[in-house]
């Protein structure tokens, strides 16, 4: 088959890679890609978030199937662009994107379709805002409502912080406050055909920049698979109780969102509650989830395409664990430095390389070109063998001012 994987992080990459280890060869074509991926896979520059761009793109190299990455071409309608050319595409269409791309959208979705998820007050102006600030209580939870990122949440329990990031979002349009909810967070992945759902193995991502979850919220800085201290049954409930109610909710409003429906959920005292949805694969979490699939991604990606979810088994996933670390450039995620050289990547064993942001130089040698450089992925029996060949890896890989968390998993350890 001839895949496009559209995005240029390391969520793509892995992605590239999972298809690639599939027994039946793939060619892969990924746009723009990254330094990374083109060792691995043909790259086409091009910019993924223009519809005719990308589907012109496409038909020319007789691709028989779209992977698209990040959000922003979901928002933009590329998937739509594609649909109407006959192209088989994985990614929801601009309507149903907006699940992603607007908070408010997603809210109401989910009160039509009576998923379990926190209060919200929408806020038009630094007034509205404060009010709704007052209302709810410490500890403050303000959300851009558009794509931001990864950074238009913050969770404090400063109130002059949290009316600061009101203030900065509100330039961009409105924003949301919530109500703080207690308890683990789990990221949990659905495939979708706009009908049925299937889900992944659940993972659980770390946002803050520091260790002890201290700093400030980030794109994510690793993540680790599965979660064995998840109460029996938690998959299907989600799936029962909030992925397929939402996926039925919309396509009761003519908008069936066909790809990867993220839940971002908290483990309440009174069961799972959404924080959010994405509707993209999650970064870093796609890294550990895929590193452990074991039944060919293609195949599951062209079904939830094409509407044949219905037949598909559930996927299956190695008894392996994995783990993941994001290595990032200094500054991160403030004012990250760019433009340094990346060594060691080719003295690391036992671990898969997931770049995010890289370039080759005028010696052939990496260098970072972004925030988030690369993403060291490790399995093995337990966490504690996983975390230590992911740490090995990154004592060995050499970023002047690179920075990692150290705590990824450590506390699963001893659980």
């Amino acid at each position: 088959m001839r895949i496009l994987v559209l995005g240029s992080g390391a969520r793509e990459h892995a992605i590239v890679n999972a298809l690639l280890r599939e027994a039946a060869e793939q060619e892969i074509i990924a746009a723009p890609g990254n330094a990374g991926i083109a060792a691995v896979a043909t790259t086409v520059a091009l910019d993924p978030t223009d519809p005719a761009v990308v589907a012109d793109t496409a038909i020319d190299n007789g691709i028989e199937l779209v992977v698209i990455g990040p959000e922003a071409p979901l928002v933009a309608g590329v998937a739509d662009a594609l649909r109407t050319r006959g192209i088989p595409v994985f990614g929801p269409g601009r309507a149903a994107a907006a699940l992603e791309g607007s908070k408010a959208f997603a809210k109401r979705i989910m009160e039509s379709a009576g998923v379990p998820t926190g209060r919200s007050l929408r806020a038009s102006t630094l007034q509205d805002a404060e009010a709704a600030l007052d209302e709810l209580g410490p500890p403050y939870v303000v959300k851009a409502d558009g794509l931001a990122a990864g950074k238009g949440v913050i969770v404090t329990t400063d109130r002059d912080a949290a009316v600061a990031h009101a203030a900065y979002w509100l330039h961009h349009g409105d924003v949301l406050v919530e109500e703080h909810l207690e308890g683990e967070e789990v990221s949990l992945f659905f495939l979708s055909d706009g009908t049925h759902v299937l889900p992944l193995s659940p993972a659980q991502d770390f946002k803050r920049a520091y260790d002890g979850d201290e700093g400030p919220n980030t794109g994510g800085m690793g993540a680790y698979s599965p979660l064995p201290w998840l109460p029996e049954g938690f998959i299907d409930d989600v799936m029962d109780d909030i992925a397929l109610p939402t996926v039925r909710q919309l396509a009761d409003e003519q908008t069936p969102f066909i790809g990867l429906l993220y839940c971002g959920l908290v483990l309440t005292e009174d069961g799972p509650k959404v924080i959010e949805f994405n509707a993209r694969f999650g970064d870093p979490e796609t890294q550990v989830v895929l590193e452990r699939l074991k039944t060919p991604l293609s195949r599951l990606l062209f079904a939830a395409a094409t509407g044949q979810l219905g037949g598909v088994p559930r996927p299956e996933f190695t008894d392996d664990v994995a783990v993941t670390v994001v290595l990032a450039s200094e500054g991160y995620p403030d004012s990250p430095v760019t433009g340094r050289p990346i060594a060691g990547l080719d003295e690391v064993r036992d671990v898969s390389i997931a770049h995010a942001a890289t370039a080759r130089n005028a010696d052939g040698g990496f260098v970072a070109t972004g925030g988030r450089v690369l993403s060291v992925v490790a399995t093995a029996p337990d966490f504690e063998g996983a975390r230590a060949k992911a740490y090995a890896a990154l004592e060995t890989i050499r970023l002047e001012g690179g920075h990692y968390r150290r705590d990824i998993a450590e506390k699963v350890v001893g659980r």
